[in-house]
């Protein structure tokens, strides 16, 4: 007969291993800061690009050895890239940038301890075609497939990414919601959509806080959740809460179009 392991056991483990994680990060850390040196005594540039495309590759292929999620790692990898590159710049700066707090001392609130990430954003514009152009053939982004919630052809939907950010892109063929709320509060930031552990958590912590919510949480075929507040007239601005509790996919568009329907326009 066997027996489950204690869950005690199995969360001390956890401890330990979180604790051997944060020596090693320290340590990399430290030949960061020994690079910076080496790099400004050298004039050397503080971003290679090349250098970057070789570092999220190989790590890409190293998770897959290791049966980790090669997305979630690369994500974990450009967190530690920008690190570098902050302990980079800040070196070469007579008054270096203090240290940041996502958290200032006594501040913390509840949906502190689920958000996790700006997960995407949605603009509202009048030309599709024009405005993919831009970020494609100028800036650099691409072209990326979505959910079987909408693809990258949808009409009216473009979802472009580069490195591990993601906009999305809506114009009035959309839908006619999308052509209303365009030509009543016209083109910009539709929504933020910030990523959460827990998306029930999340909404009642902002419901017992007073924010403007605007739906419950809903549910869509890939086991994502999200809500979204009410649009701000001040800023314009609506945001939204996702918890990918599902398999790792791409934006679905029909989630997209979830924000312009549920959201009153006057």
């Amino acid at each position: 007969m066997t027996t489950e392991p204690d869950l005690g056991a199995l969360r001390a483990r956890i401890d330990e291993l979180d604790r051997q994680l944060l020596a090693v990060l320290a340590e990399r850390l430290e030949v960061c800061h020994e690079v910076a040196r080496v790099k400004e005594r050298s004039d050397t540039p503080v971003i290679q690009p090349a250098r970057v495309r070789d570092v999220v590759n190989s790590r890409r292929q190293w998770a897959i050895d290791a049966g980790v999620d090669p997305d979630f790692a690369e994500q974990v990898m450009r967190v530690l890239l920008s690190e570098t590159h902050r302990i980079e710049v800040a070196g070469r700066r007579p008054d270096p940038a203090p240290d940041k707090s996502a958290t200032p001392e006594g501040t913390r609130s509840a949906i502190d301890t689920v958000a996790s990430r700006v997960d995407h954003m949605v603009v509202a514009v009048s030309d599709i075609t024009a405005a993919t152009t831009l970020f494609t053939d100028r800036l650099g982004f691409h072209l990326e497939q979505t959910t079987p919630g909408g693809s990258t052809t949808s009409a009216g939907i473009a979802v472009l990414g580069a490195g591990g950010v993601t906009i999305v892109l809506v114009g009035p063929e959309a839908g006619p919601e999308v052509a209303e709320h365009i030509a009543t509060h016209g083109t910009g930031i539709h929504h933020i959509a910030i990523e959460v552990l827990n998306a029930d958590y999340a909404r009642a912590t902002l419901s017992g806080a007073g924010a403007p919510l605007l739906t419950e949480v809903m549910v869509d075929a890939d086991g994502h959740e999200q809500f979204f507040t009410v649009r701000d007239p001040a800023s314009g601005v609506q945001v939204g809460f996702v918890a990918r509790t599902g398999h790792r996919v791409g934006v679905a568009t029909a989630n997209v179009l979830e924000a312009f329907k549920n959201q009153p326009l006057r």
